[in-house]
């Protein structure tokens, strides 16, 4: 078991204020794998105040060393790839061929990205008589989830730190030992004191803290919506910039034209990815009235091929082997959802809310597809966050723009089709942040962020940059 008695801040392990601690499930077992320590508001102060400290020399370092800093820690994180690959698999439940590849693999490629990024970035451009810069904004609170734990902490600190900013880390405190993997390398490439901290503790102490501190200039928050409109309170009355990127109810869209031998194995991936813990999982899929039994066949039995594994086993499909959920109240949460989508009459085509088969432990839910489900219906309109697939009918192409419209939420999105210019007019018109056509590969080079109650706020690439910078005018005489 991994035990971390101490909290890291001004760049020194220090004790939490508070004597509380936070167990670690491993999701597969159920049994404890780790204990940290349960931070308090105190220590949100003292790491602020840590990181206020720090700002003016960390923005003031010239940017080749700020570059430099980055690929060092790449490079560090590099050496330790088996040692996050473990760490995640057991702390969210990823099988090992997903931790490998996109839990520990994303986040290790985005150190060198922004290192390139700031080195070319236009800091400063001459308009009239006037000189417009870019400057950091400053402390920034990072507030982090548990589902793609490591690479969603990456998407915040490794811009923030490029921009000149300072950081506050508050990871989930479910999934929180891959935190402290980064955090230690961090120290070791002799990271300046105060420039990143780590304060380790729940939502409602930690977390509002750190939304409503005076002194952060910035909240970046990834989860829910409900904690995201806690987050946007705790901060209103300091006017501090909020980035929000939260839930979704992504739609993917069929159209008459496409071939369902084609579409079902992304349909079924994009919706069960990470066992369907992904904001942006295409979890509705809508389908033509007149083709609907050809496109539920497929997908049915696509999805009947996808099965529960354990997390360490060495099963290399990435498209067909899910692990389990990240806890047992989340498991319980799914399973309540699909037990509502038989109870509102939707028809349930494959798997159930009952425990799985073979699996006496672990937070397992059953790969669940429905059909005949209407957009009114519980299923079509929640993020439930977990491999629960919703197929739905529509008559025509604008009655599947209204559908895939037709919920508050706007992250992601999908359209399949065998005319791409047909797909780019569907997918314009979509209220969503993000849109893949027939499949089309992840950039993390590209924006990403939500319409709608999906978020305000774009992560990644130049777009994840300008996240964390202000700009400034300066008036220059004739």
């Amino acid at each position: 078991m991994k035990v971390y008695e101490n909290l890291y801040i001004n760049g020194e392990w220090v004790p939490s204020s508070g004597s509380s601690s936070i167990d670690v499930i491993d999701s597969a077992t159920e049994e404890v794998i780790g204990r940290v320590p349960e931070g308090t508001a105190a220590d949100v102060d003292a790491a602020v105040a840590a990181a206020a400290a720090a700002f003016d020399g960390w923005a003031a370092t010239p940017i080749d060393i700020r570059a430099k800093y980055l690929r060092d820690v790449g490079a560090a994180l590099a050496g330790r790839y088996e040692e996050i690959v473990d760490t995640i698999s057991a702390e969210v439940g990823s099988p090992k061929a997903f931790a490998q590849l996109v839990q520990a693999g994303l986040s290790l490629g985005e150190w060198e990205s922004f290192a390139q990024l700031v080195e070319n970035y236009e800091w400063e451009e001459k308009l009239g008589n006037s000189l417009v810069v870019r400057e950091p904004i400053g402390v920034v609170g990072a507030i982090t989830p548990w589902n793609y734990p490591l690479y969603l902490i990456i998407c915040k600190v490794v811009p923030a730190l490029a921009a000149g900013c300072t950081v506050v880390l508050k990871p989930s405190e479910v999934t929180p030992l891959n935190a402290y993997l980064l955090t230690e390398v961090l120290h070791e490439v002799g990271l300046p004191p105060g420039v990143f901290n780590l304060v380790v503790g729940t939502g409602p102490e930690v977390g509002a803290a750190i939304s409503g501190h005076p002194d952060v200039d910035m909240v970046s928050f990834t989860g829910s919506g409900r904690a995201g409109a806690e987050v946007s309170k705790a901060a209103a009355p300091t006017a501090k910039r909020v980035g929000l990127e939260l839930g979704g109810k992504s739609a993917n869209v069929v159209l008459d034209d496409a071939d369902p031998a084609a579409v079902a194995m992304g349909a079924v991936f994009g919706c069960f990815i990470n066992s369907g813990q992904t904001c942006s999982a295409l979890t509705r899929l809508l389908v033509p009235e007149s083709r609907k039994q050809e496109f539920v066949d497929a997908v049915v039995a696509e999805a009947s091929q996808v099965k529960l594994v354990d997390p360490r086993a060495d099963e290399p499909d990435l498209f067909h082997n899910l692990g389990p959920l990240s806890s047992k109240a989340h498991q319980e949460r799914v399973r309540s959802f699909i037990q509502k989508g038989i109870d509102e009459g939707a028809t349930l085509a494959l798997g159930g809310p009952e425990q799985p088969e073979g699996f006496d432990k672990g937070f397992y839910v059953q790969p669940t597809v429905f059909t005949d489900v209407t957009p009114d219906m519980t299923i079509a309109q929640e993020e439930i966050f977990g491999p629960v697939l919703s197929i739905i009918t529509y008559t025509d192409d604008d009655d599947a723009v209204r559908i895939a419209n037709g919920t508050v939420y706007g992250l992601s999105g999908g359209v399949q089709s065998a005319d791409v210019e047909r797909a780019k007019s569907v997918a314009r018109r979509m209220r969503t942040g993000q849109v893949d056509i027939n499949g089309a590969g992840f950039n993390p080079a590209a924006p990403f962020g939500g319409y709608k109650q999906s978020g305000n706020t774009r992560e990644r690439g130049r777009w994840g940059l300008e996240e964390f910078l202000e700009t400034k005018s300066i008036q220059l005489p004739e």
